[in-house]
């Protein structure tokens, strides 16, 4: 059985400025000084001493949050293309709340979020199930790779959300949020398949 500990980057300027920064990887999508700071009280509490790897989404905030948790732990890190954000298309880079007010009947009233339909707006956007079938591709790759391992993924709020999304298959995405920055998620995995996912945004 592979233990993934699925970690949210911390805190970045477009965070701040309810941008959607889907895959943007520009000075707005670098972390903050409180990003900073949230990165480093995680390493301080978290212990990745028995774990076998940190694998890594290759925008810049994921590997700013990356390099402050593996300072001590010196753990190798993979960039994987899989772990990518959502893509909202020609919606990234905008402001949520002027979007929400365009578009709201596409928005979750409650949580302010994109539901699955948005792409019939932002036609070039990434699709609710395509994000989960490669976030499922990724846990089963790496189940294979680190079998009876625990590995620690540094990754996106929605990419958090399609692994948890993965093992619930809920009928409605929108009953799990988008966890909080640097949150843990556990899930594990065993050879066959079987997930469990043993707590969520903690």
């Amino acid at each position: 059985m592979t233990t993934f500990y699925f970690i949210r980057h911390g805190q970045t300027t477009a965070n701040t400025l309810f941008i959607k920064q889907g895959i943007i990887n520009d000075a707005r999508t670098h972390l903050t000084a409180t990003g900073k700071q949230q990165a480093a009280r995680l390493a301080a509490s978290f212990d990745m001493s028995g774990c076998a790897a940190m694998l890594v989404s290759p925008l810049a905030r994921t590997q700013e949050t990356a390099a402050i948790l593996n300072a001590k732990a010196h753990l190798p890190i993979i960039l994987d293309r899989r772990l990518l954000e959502i893509s909202y298309g020609k919606w990234d880079g905008q402001n949520n709340h002027e979007l929400e007010r365009k578009f709201p009947d596409v928005y979750d009233p409650i949580l302010h979020d994109v539901l699955p339909t948005y792409v019939k707006y932002a036609t070039d956007g990434e699709t609710f199930t395509a994000v989960v079938a490669r976030v499922r591709a990724f846990m089963a790759a790496q189940t294979a790779a680190y079998p009876d391992q625990s590995l620690v993924v540094v990754t996106h709020g929605f990419t958090v959300k399609a692994a948890a999304l993965a093992v619930l298959k809920p009928t409605d995405p929108m009953t799990l949020p988008e966890p909080d920055n640097t949150s843990v998620t556990k899930i594990t995995q065993t050879a066959s398949g079987a997930a469990q996912l043993w707590y969520y945004n903690r």
